[in-house]
C-alpha cells in the first residue's frame, strides 16, 4: 500500500544535528496519520508521499522546515518566588503567552531569585538530519479520521 491521505504510516527516526551527532531515536517505531493533519512534519509527509513499507530516506532540513527559527520573545525572566517548591533546570511548566494562550515553557536556569524559561522547542533554530524507515503503512480507521490522529499500538489512546 502505497503512502497517502488518510493512511497510518508506522515508521523507525533517528535524529542528528547538522554534524551528524544523534539527538534522539525511536526506541519503538512510531506510527502518524498522513495527509495534512500535523502529525509530523510537513517535509517529513512531503518526502514519504506515494512510498510504501521499506522505504529509507534521510531528510536533511533547515530550521524553517523542521521546529523553527528560535523567537527569542519566547524567552522569560521570572521571580522565584512566583512558582511552586521543586522547580528543577529541565522541567516543563505550563504559562501563558502574551497574547494569553497557554504555552508549555522549559525551564533553562535557575539564578538566584530568577528563573529563566525558554517556550521554544528545544530543536528550534537547528538544521536537523531525519532517517526514517517505514515499516508499514495502513488504511486508516474513520475513528482515527474523525480524531486526526492514530489509535492503538505506537499512536494515542483514549
Amino acid at each position: 500500500m502505497k503512502i497517502e491521505k488518510d493512511t497510518v504510516v508506522t515508521l523507525k527516526y533517528k535524529v542528528a544535528d547538522a554534524q551528524g551527532k544523534l539527538i534522539e531515536a525511536s526506541p519503538e517505531p512510531m506510527a502518524y496519520l498522513h495527509g495534512g493533519y500535523e502529525n509530523t512534519l510537513p517535509k517529513i509527509e512531503e518526502a514519504l508521499d506515494g512510498k510504501e513499507a521499506g522505504f529509507q530516506t534521510t531528510l536533511h532540513l533547515a530550521p524553517e522546515d523542521a521546529f523553527g527559527l528560535r523567537d527569542e520573545s519566547l524567552v522569560r525572566s521570572i521571580p522565584k518566588a512566583d512558582f511552586p517548591p521543586g522547580v528543577k533546570v529541565g522541567g516543563q511548566l505550563e504559562g501563558r503567552l502574551d497574547d494569553g494562550r497557554q504555552h508549555l515553557f522549559t525551564v533553562m536556569k535557575i539564578k538566584g531569585p530568577v528563573v529563566l524559561l525558554d517556550g521554544n522547542h528545544p530543536w528550534a533554530g537547528k538544521a536537523l538530519r531525519f532517517s526514517l524507515q517505514v515499516t508499514d503503512v495502513r488504511a486508516a480507521l474513520p475513528v482515527e479520521i474523525e480524531h486526526r490522529h492514530v489509535h492503538g499500538a505506537h499512536g494515542h489512546h483514549h
